[in-house]
C-alpha cells in the first residue's frame, strides 16, 4: 500500500472511532409486537412460552424478545427464539452462539453457512450441531440488520457501525430456531427449514426495516 493511502485509511478509521465514540443511536422500536408473530401457522402450534428472570434479561439486554416452542402435526417439537436489540444505551450486544452454547455444556458437532430463499428473501444462516450428553439438537440461526440476514458477527458489528454513520441507528435482531434430534430422527435438517420459511415472513414483518 502507497503511503498516501495508509494515511487515508487511518484517517478515516480515526474518524469513523472518534465518531462511533461521541455519537449516541436512537432507540429504534418494534415494526409491530413481537407477540403479533402468530400462535398457530401452517400446521405449527405454540405449546410453550417462556419469560426470562431478571438474571437471564441482564445477561442477554434485549430491549424486546420471544421464546416460544412449537409442535408440527407429528408433534416435534421447534423452538424459536428472537431477541431485538433496539441500539439504546440500556441494549446490550448480541450474544453468539458460538459462545454461549459451549459455555452451557453444549459441544460443536458440525456447522456451515447455508442460503435460501424465501418468496423473494435470500436468507443466510448457520446451520449447526451441538450434543450435550445424550442431547443432540440442530441449531439455524441468524443476525438481522435492516431487513438484511448474516451469519458473521464480524458483518454483524460491521452493519452496526454502518447504521450509525449514516442512519443514527444501530439495531439488530438476534433469530434462533432449535430442533431437537430423536432416535431414528433423519428429517430434522428439513423440519428446521420448514419452519424457518413458514415463519421468515412474519419475523420479518415485526422487525424495523
Amino acid at each position: 500500500m502507497k503511503p498516501y493511502r495508509f494515511y487515508v485509511v487511518f484517517g478515516l478509521l480515526v474518524l469513523t472511532a472518534l465518531f462511533v465514540h461521541f455519537h449516541r443511536d436512537v432507540q429504534v422500536p418494534v415494526a409491530r409486537p413481537l407477540t403479533d408473530i402468530p400462535e398457530r401457522l401452517s400446521g405449527w402450534a405454540k405449546v410453550d412460552e417462556t419469560r426470562f428472570s431478571e438474571a437471564v434479561l441482564k445477561l442477554l439486554r434485549p430491549t424486546d424478545y420471544l421464546y416460544r416452542v412449537y409442535v408440527n402435526d407429528q408433534s416435534h417439537p421447534v423452538s424459536l427464539y428472537l431477541g431485538y436489540h433496539g441500539g439504546g444505551p440500556e441494549s446490550g450486544p448480541i450474544h453468539s452462539p458460538k459462545h454461549c452454547l459451549p459455555g452451557s455444556g453444549w459441544q460443536n458437532i458440525s456447522e456451515k453457512n447455508i442460503t435460501f430463499e424465501v418468496g423473494e428473501d435470500r436468507i443466510h444462516l448457520v446451520e449447526a450441531v451441538y450434543q450435550n450428553g445424550d442431547a443432540r439438537e440442530l441449531f439455524l440461526y441468524w443476525f438481522q440488520v435492516k431487513g438484511e440476514s448474516m451469519t458473521s458477527e464480524y458483518a454483524l458489528k460491521f452493519a452496526e457501525i454502518k447504521n450509525s454513520v449514516l442512519f443514527n441507528r444501530r439495531d439488530s435482531a438476534f433469530i434462533r430456531i432449535s430442533v431437537p434430534y430423536r432416535q431414528g430422527d433423519d428429517g430434522v435438517l428439513a423440519l428446521g427449514e420448514r419452519f424457518v420459511r413458514d415463519f421468515y415472513p412474519q419475523i420479518k414483518a415485526v422487525l424495523p426495516q
